[in-house]
């Protein structure tokens, strides 16, 4: 039996149902965290965030400041190592080798899918920042992976990427791979594709 997601991004449809990959296109400078915790802390057991672009710290800042419920996440953080700040692994914070160690990202991911029943999220942040470290192929075909997880494990998951950086071509690369789209354009409008 899949499992039905509510969504809270204006113009999506109420409800997704597990297996559901959603891509959240932006401006660089978008203002991606609203929608990013909206769907984080609506009708969820448990979610991971991986975060190429913000340290576990940063992201347990923007949980805290948006109101999130902290005792149900986890993070992956892939760049502590790489700036060289002390790491502690914890309960709910886990570190992989480097930005592109694409192998770990997907590693991880799939122990915390194994490990976490229920309706579970993935924040991934940013699609772009990973592309930046391991590259456009990699980046796409850790996606793949990714959103076959998902699948896999009846959970849902959105995915950052901004726009502006990338060619037209890989966009419409990554497009393809989503079930659904969100468009956040440069003053914070919403359209959506599902």
């Amino acid at each position: 039996m899949t499992l039905e997601y509510a969504l809270e991004i204006e113009g999506t449809p109420e409800t997704v149902p597990g297996g559901t990959g959603i891509l959240l296109l932006h401006p660089s400078t978008g203002e991606t965290d609203r929608i990013d915790t909206d769907f984080l802390k609506t009708d969820t057991d448990s979610f991971l965030v991986v975060s190429t672009r913000t340290t576990a710290r940063e992201v347990s800042q923007k949980l805290e400041y948006y109101d999130v419920d902290e005792s149900r996440a986890v993070i992956l953080d892939t760049l502590s190592i790489e700036r060289g700040y002390s790491r502690r692994s914890g309960e709910g914070v886990h570190y992989v080798a480097a930005p592109d160690d694409v192998d770990g990202i997907v590693a991880q991911v799939e122990r915390f899918l194994e490990n976490h029943d229920g309706k579970v999220r993935l924040s991934f942040d940013s699609v772009t920042e990973l592309a930046y470290y391991a590259g456009d192929d990699a980046a796409l075909e850790t996606v793949e992976r990714l959103v076959t997880l998902l699948e896999e494990h009846d959970a849902v998951g959105l995915f950052h990427l901004s726009e502006e950086v990338h060619d037209d071509d890989v966009v419409e690369q990554f497009r393809a791979l989503f079930d659904g789209v969100v468009d956040l354009d440069e003053d914070g409008n919403v359209s959506t594709a599902f």
